[in-house]
């Protein structure tokens, strides 16, 4: 037998060769045709993803080489999964080929992508999920579907790594259906782009099943989800925004700036005047005003493309936005520590609501009221939080829950209490700032004194009471006045009148802040455009020693 000349740089240029082959995924074509959607490639999303200048170290690149040859091939098993550096900090980074196969799952596929995740478990890599898939292919279905190391075990690592604090993010920049949409909403933060599609069944088969004609867009668009669902927590135009926007998520894990150096600092600056906040607040009954102004002169300042060029924006990314809108929360930077931000709303919102065959219907939200949407996703984002290891920041600006009918029926109790269980047990430092009022119940969920804040400041003017005034001096003016009539006593206009003068100074006197804060009931009173300052000292102070280790634990979830 012939002796082979091959080289082992022949080889290499060989293997190389192939590998540039691979890479190239269901070939120009499908590339083509994946560009004249708007969309990107899966290397093309990682390449704009990771940090400039750093590399990416491609994992199971051959994976399902010369394999389903009867199937045309997939590949590297229609996936692309790698470590890449996001923000200075190693991710394993999971992204399905739409130009194989749409994306489909081969039995390799699923393979390949538990490999990933047991190695970012063994490393306690974070993971990002660029997820572009139609889900299993359905001829091979017995292979993908069923057994331990295919399909339903990915689902069950996301939810293991969740439970042990690995962070996970999912942008969905395409089609994410049937079983496989479990992937991404089991991840702790779930990004989606317009026009693409997250549900169980498509058109077909739900006309199949219940001989419902409905679109895409009503079955599982990113507007559908974020605005009625409430599924997703952001909504991104195209996939450059969105990967700008899992940058920006990244950099707000702590572990970049626990501690802030003293060069950091001096680079750190408001994004609007702290001064500006004494125009924007008004407790005036009746008025209102925009809470995110507020939080715009309290966090750090960062930027944006938009249009191709770079602007200067509020570092503060809102989670959920389109969803629960009488409580505005996101993740934010504040003199360069990463924090979460609850903060009730301070105008009127527009609530979409699900419907029948008329559609959605609409509704407003109440300046200052706490509705059940927002509730359920406060506590979701504080439970996010505390998967990320970082201090919440609660700005209290509130009457307390919607009450009535409507929001009985809709599970308010049921809700405020899955916020104030996912408060309750926090893990990370909580800070509070009143603002305006803090009242009733909506006092606890947004972490009263009850409920072991690290620091608690107040502006002056702010108020802390069971009820406002209002409710309150009414309903104490009339047991008064029973107490009184059952002892005979007659209650004219003239005593009616100081009853109800006696009871509102009483009142008003007990839910002023200084009030309280003379019972120890906050911390500091302090100048609202000393905000900032006074949050970085706090957010300073947190994380010198903070105890970070611990997981948190919620108990029973009212569902």
């Amino acid at each position: 037998m012939a002796e082979s000349t091959t080289t082992l740089r022949d080889l290499t240029t060989e293997f190389l060769q192939t590998e540039e082959s691979i890479k190239l995924g269901g070939g120009p074509k499908a590339i083509e045709r994946q560009h004249a959607k708007g969309r990107l490639t899966a290397r093309e999303r990682i390449d704009r993803l990771i940090d400039k200048g750093s590399a990416f170290q491609e994992l199971g690149l051959w994976a399902a080489f010369n394999m389903y040859k009867e199937a045309g091939g997939a590949p590297g098993a229609g996936v692309v999964t790698g470590i890449g550096v996001v923000e200075g900090v190693r991710h394993m980074i999971i992204a399905n080929d739409a130009t194989v196969k749409a994306g489909a799952f081969f039995p390799m596929t699923c393979k390949k992508i538990i490999r990933a995740q047991t190695m970012a478990q063994m490393a306690r890599l974070p993971l990002i999920y660029l997820v572009d898939s139609a889900g299993v292919f359905l001829p091979m279905q017995e292979d993908v579907f069923p057994d331990t190391d295919d399909f339903g075990r990915i689902f069950r690592n996301n939810a293991v790594m969740s439970a042990e604090g690995i962070p996970q993010i999912s942008a969905i920049m395409g089609f994410c259906v049937a079983g496989g949409g479990y992937l991404p909403v089991l991840c702790d933060t779930l990004l989606m782009t317009e026009g693409s599609g997250l549900y169980l069944a498509g058109q077909a088969l739900v006309k199949a099943a219940i001989g419902q004609d409905v679109s895409d867009e009503e079955l599982g668009g990113a507007q559908m989800h974020a605005q009625i669902s409430g599924t997703i927590d952001f909504r991104e135009p195209d996939d450059e925004s969105c990967i700008e926007r899992l940058r920006s998520l990244v950099a707000k894990y702590p572990d970049r700036a626990v501690v802030v150096d003293a060069a950091e600092r001096k680079r750190q600056h408001p994004h609007r005047d702290p001064e500006d906040i004494y125009s924007v607040f008004t407790d005036k009954p009746g008025q209102q005003y925009d809470v995110k102004e507020i939080i715009s002169c309290i966090v750090d300042t960062g930027s944006r493309t938009v249009d191709g060029e770079q602007v200067l924006v509020p570092d503060f990314d809102e989670y959920k936005e389109e969803y629960g809108q009488s409580l505005v929360c996101g993740y934010a930077k504040i003199g360069g520590h990463a924090c979460g931000i609850v903060a009730n709303q301070g105008k009127l919102t527009e609530r979409q609501m699900a419907g029948g065959k008329a559609g959605p219907s609409k509704s407003t939200n109440m300046p200052r009221v706490i509705y059940d949407d927002s509730a359920d996703k406060a506590a979701r984002f504080i439970m996010d939080c505390n998967q990320r290891k970082i201090p919440i920041v609660f700005l209290h600006d509130t009457t307390g829950f919607m009450v009535g009918r409507d929001s009985e029926q809709g599970g308010i109790i049921r809700s405020g209490a899955k916020m104030v269980n996912a408060m309750s047990n926090c893990v990370v430092p909580k800070i509070v700032v009143i603002l305006g009022g803090s009242f009733g119940a909506g006092n606890y969920a947004m972490c009263g004194r009850a409920f072991d804040q690290f620091v608690a400041m107040a502006w002056p003017g702010s108020k802390c009471a069971v009820m406002g005034a209002g409710s309150a001096t009414g309903t104490l003016a009339m047991i008064e006045e029973r107490s009184r009539a059952r002892k005979g006593e007659e209650i004219d206009e003239a005593t009616h009148k100081a009853i109800l003068d006696a009871v509102a100074d009483s009142y008003n006197e007990q839910q002023d802040i200084r009030h309280g804060a003379a019972r120890g009931w906050v911390d500091r009173i302090i100048e609202p455009h000393r905000t900032r300052e006074e949050l970085i000292a706090s957010l300073d102070a947190a994380n010198q020693g903070w105890d970070y280790a611990r997981d948190l634990k919620t108990g029973v979830l009212q569902v």
